[in-house]
């Protein structure tokens, strides 16, 4: 395992650039926050207990929730500091294959946290199926876009869309599968975004590396559409129009799943605020606060 200095790396708090059209994307990680506010968990420390910090790599999807999250649990637990990496879930599984220090992995798909188990990385009897999400297609309110979903987005002008090993990206790309304007193949997330743009009638399309990126192209008016999930949207309502919340007859379950990453480096005390915050996300309190941030907490 990397030492601590990789975790180190990943808690100096790099803001992501909001990349635009252009198809420009800034590649810098963010460790804390990926909207750069205070993620709440590096408040002045109540009691004399000494401080443990625990890395949480978490979709980018979930920023929002789980800083929210992290900062109902340092209430009643001040001596425990959690520290974030949100980006998308392939690049985040990446980071834990080479080493970077984690103790937690939450994912926005199935198929990272089978590989990360396929790789000997996680904590046996810790994985658990926490909240489904849906992909929607978004535009600014009062764009005049005529696209009104999957079936007609080649309209637009210009399109905000995850790379294949992006989670939404993927089920984006199932999605168009299902409905026909997309070749059969048995790994959607291997269909480039130019073979996405020839299919779609030559739209230009700008990929981006994580939902927030998509999202953040679609609100400054970088592109006229996106695909994002409907739990991005929170907060936005007055500055979105969800065009078409896609099936999940199209797109299949858009489950979370949650796991404890095996990790050398940690002492007791961390193994333990590991186990415990896992449990808090699990709980039936966190539930409460995953619906109102629009996820369905009802899965198996």
């Amino acid at each position: 395992m990397k030492k601590r200095i990789l975790a180190a790396i990943l808690a100096a708090g790099m803001v992501f650039s909001m990349a635009g059209c252009s198809g420009e994307s800034d590649d810098s990680q963010t460790a804390e926050n990926t909207d750069g506010q205070d993620s709440g968990t590096t408040a002045e420390d109540g009691g004399s207990a000494e401080e443990t910090e625990i890395q949480v790599f978490i979709a980018a999807s979930l920023n929002t929730v789980m800083t929210d999250l992290a900062e109902r649990y340092k209430e009643e637990h001040p001596e425990v500091k959690i520290t974030f990496n949100a980006d998308s879930s392939g690049t985040l599984l990446t980071q834990i294959q080479e080493g970077y220090e984690c103790d937690i992995f939450f994912s926005a798909a199935q198929k990272q946290m089978d590989d990360l188990e396929a790789d000997g990385l996680m904590v046996e009897g810790t994985r658990a199926n926490v909240v489904n999400n849906q992909v929607v297609v978004i535009t600014l309110k009062d764009s005049g876009t005529s696209v009104t979903g999957l079936e007609n987005i080649g309209d637009a002008e210009s399109i905000a869309l995850a790379g294949g090993s992006v989670p939404v990206g993927r089920y984006t790309r199932q999605a168009l599968i299902s409905l026909g304007i997309l070749p059969e193949t048995d790994d959607p997330a291997s269909i480039t975004t130019e073979e996405v743009s020839e299919a779609l009638g030559g739209v230009e399309i700008s990929e981006q590396d994580n939902v927030s990126k998509v999202l953040a192209a679609v609100v400054e008016g970088s592109c006229e559409v996106g695909t994002t999930y409907y739990s991005d949207t929170y907060g936005y309502e007055d500055d979105l129009d969800i065009l078409e919340t896609v099936s999940y007859d199209l797109t299949g379950d858009v489950i979370y799943p949650i796991a404890r990453v095996v990790n050398e480096e940690a002492d007791e005390a961390q193994t333990a605020a590991a186990e415990d915050f896992l449990a808090y996300v699990l709980s039936d309190e966190a539930k409460e606060v995953f619906d109102s941030y629009y996820f369905d907490t009802n899965v198996e």
